[in-house]
């Protein structure tokens, strides 16, 4: 039985990833429950839940200082590219600050730390045309939210080379599944459509609004699919000092999304299209032969994944 710490714990990929691990760990989670709930949580004997945020770091220090970890998972940040934009020093306080005093405290107070994975983002690569994106791909962040999270790995890595402080990367591409929040300016395309989907059971007027023409891809990949990727990336050899991609390595563009989600549940999607945003990528999927090496494999199909997450919303919401 290892012992875990989750900052962001509660938040979408956190509360999978804390579900998961407190079957057979220990793990500690703080989260100030800005965009996360207690409620994503199970409730286990092996978790304990601190209401806290990583800028306070009087707090992390005395959290890193009083219990040695066996791995850290480093998923709190102001996920939102829009709210980078609207707050960008909170952002950068949260994004890129108190990764660095994250660090320190680490390097200071836990010699026996096996992993450090710090979460970063597929928004690094920017406008970048070369596609798929690989890890040495060319980076142009086109906002302050990636270069915080360029900036940051950046750190993550050099205090692994500098200090011996075990630490790895994993960039996200687009996850989605069970416990998105759909209110969230963070949520991806997929909780807003099935929010949508929703809400036109009340509101025959609701439409989708979907900005640009629907042909921008991405790379979906499933959030189980994501915690099996970080528990390898965090027990592999030979994954530390690196970055890896975190996707399925496969482009799937909106309208290709929008068609699987109504063919599942047998209701077409009404749609306002709207103009492209700024700082939103035309393209993007993933190279993941780098992971892939490590042995991860994805199991989920988009129709898989949407299945499952069509069902977990049925059983939590009023039924589509």
């Amino acid at each position: 039985m290892a012992n875990y710490l989750v900052t962001g714990g509660a938040g979408f990929i956190g509360s999978n990833l804390v579900n998961d691990l407190i079957k057979e760990h220990k793990v500690v989670v703080i989260d100030n429950c800005s965009m996360g709930k207690v409620e994503n949580l199970d409730h286990s004997s092996n978790l304990k839940f601190i209401k806290g945020d990583v800028t306070d770091y009087t707090l992390m220090e005395r959290i890193l200082k009083n219990k040695n970890f066996d791995y850290i998972f480093h998923l709190a940040a102001i996920a939102s590219v829009a709210d980078s934009v609207e707050r960008p020093v909170e952002t950068h306080q949260v994004n890129f600050d108190s990764v660095f005093q994250l660090l320190e405290r680490v390097r200071k107070y836990q010699p026996f730390l096996k992993r450090f994975v710090f979460s970063s983002s597929a928004a690094v690569y920017g406008d970048e045309s070369t596609l798929p994106k690989q890890e040495e791909s060319v980076i142009r962040p086109l906002t302050t939210y990636a270069i915080d999270k360029f900036s940051a790995e950046k750190f993550v890595l050099m205090y692994n080379n500098l200090y011996g402080v075990p630490t790895c990367v994993a960039r996200f591409f687009n996850v989605y599944g069970p416990r998105q929040n759909p209110s969230s300016s963070y949520s991806g395309v997929i909780s807003k459509c099935m929010d949508c989907f929703e809400k036109m059971k009340d509101n025959s007027n609701v439409k989708f609004t979907l900005f640009g023409d629907g042909k921008q891809s991405r790379d979906f990949v499933f959030v189980k699919d994501v915690i099996y990727a970080l528990q390898i990336i965090s027990e592999h050899p030979n994954s530390l000092g690196e970055v890896y991609n975190v996707g399925v390595g496969k482009a799937t563009t909106l309208l290709e999304l929008f068609s699987i989600i109504e063919g599942i549940l047998g209701k077409n999607l009404p749609v306002s299209y709207e103009k492209a945003r700024f700082g939103d990528i035309k393209e993007s999927f993933a190279d993941i032969a780098k992971l892939s090496a490590l042995g991860y494999k994805p199991k989920y199909t988009m129709r898989k994944g949407m299945e499952e997450y069509i069902l977990y919303f049925n059983q939590n919401s009023k039924k589509i």
